[in-house]
């Protein structure tokens, strides 16, 4: 058991009164940043919006409670938007559960085997050139929703070069509106980090796009439109044990498990530079898979460290990981909110207007 020594049970030692304020008030302007977020990439992986609050919620408590660094913030993150929405295509929801339960499974296992230290024998450039390629990959995926373009019916491409193909097809069908909408919010995540210091970009958009499509006459829908968000907490769901699905899983699973182990590391490492400490590479890989298996068994999906929001809640004071396992207690009060922001869809007239036909499609911004 020497490879796990949750970071949160030796900073509980020198806990005082000081450091909690600092830590709840980190943790509130995480889950401001996170939520959001989390719905975001939640719908760009091709599920439903509550299995990203589900992670948020779920797998950030139990990555904070046992990992390895004093401020790391995990949660579903970017890079496995385009892994998780190939795995559900392909084999649904199911197949998402058990693919992300081995990969938590294979987690562990490398966390055990001290796995961990091998993060400084990855060249710099692969992991530079591999999320380069994951942010080049999401902003071809999004480029369809983002510009409002309409594809036909039955058109439900899942290669990225199918995804360009089938949007430079259909470009005839853009929507002014919601690419008005796209930008602006861009526009403002480009620009407030160089004008605000302390306010999160991302927060400036969400509440910029709330406004215009309240106040002004565009046509896009929300995500109340769209689904129906329960307020109530996360259940249990136990998978379905099919040898056949687990076979077919375990590559995918292989596939997060190192993606999870790298993201994570990485960001382990950044946050030490940020704050003068040293993070516990083993602990962290046993937390991300322990976090992992309770977020798909609690409908979530997979989830590893994320550099931003850990960046965040260093600046904001956070310094224990009581800061990471604070934010995740806010967002049910945030779920109500989270219905009226608009980073997705518009909808469209149909030629013949004594039939209106409205389609709703999604713009993830993140």
């Amino acid at each position: 058991m020497n490879s796990f020594k949750p970071m949160l049970l030796t900073s509980l030692k020198s806990y005082d009164r000081a450091q909690f304020a600092k830590d709840v008030t980190a943790g509130i302007i995480v889950a401001i940043i996170a939520l959001p977020l989390s719905i975001a990439l939640a719908l760009a992986s091709g599920v439903g919006p509550e299995a990203g609050i589900f992670t948020a919620i779920v797998a950030g408590f139990v990555i904070s409670a046992l990992g390895g660094s004093c401020v790391q913030i995990a949660g579903p993150t970017a890079a496995f938007a385009t892994i998780v929405a190939g795995i559900v295509a392909r084999d649904g929801l199911e197949g998402l559960m058990t693919a992300t339960i081995l990969a938590g499974v294979f987690l562990i296992i490398m966390g055990f085997c001290h796995f961990g230290s091998l993060i400084k024998f990855i060249p710099y450039t692969i992991t530079t050139g591999f999320t380069s390629g994951i942010a080049v990959t999401i902003v071809i995926g999004q480029l369809k929703d983002f510009c409002g373009v309409t594809y036909p019916d039955g058109v439900k491409p899942i290669e990225t070069m199918e995804k360009l193909k089938a949007f430079a097809e259909n470009f005839s069908t853009i929507s002014p509106d919601a690419l008005i909408v796209g930008g602006v919010s861009l526009a403002i995540l480009i620009v407030s980090p160089l004008i605000f210091k302390k306010i999160p970009g991302s927060l400036i958009a969400v509440i910029a796009g709330i406004l215009m499509v309240q106040f002004l006459p565009l046509h896009v829908s929300t995500i109340g439109n769209l689904y129906t968000i329960s307020n109530a907490l996360p259940t249990l769901h136990l998978p379905v044990f099919d040898m056949k699905l687990i076979q077919s899983a375990i590559p995918n699973a292989f596939t997060i498990a190192v993606l999870a182990a790298i993201e994570s590391l990485l960001s382990c490492v950044v946050a030490d530079g940020m704050i003068n400490s040293k993070h516990r590479s083993d602990t962290e890989l046993i937390a991300q898979g322990a976090g992992n298996i309770a977020s798909a068994l609690f409908g979530g999906i997979p989830a590893t460290g994320a550099i931003a929001r850990t960046a965040a809640n260093i600046k904001n004071g956070g310094r224990t990981p009581t800061a990471g396992s604070m934010w995740t207690m806010i967002p049910r009060r945030w779920m109500n909110i989270c219905r009226s922001c608009r980073w997705k869809s518009e909808y469209t007239r149909s030629q013949d207007r004594s039939s209106l036909a409205r389609r709703m499609r999604l713009s993830t911004l993140w």
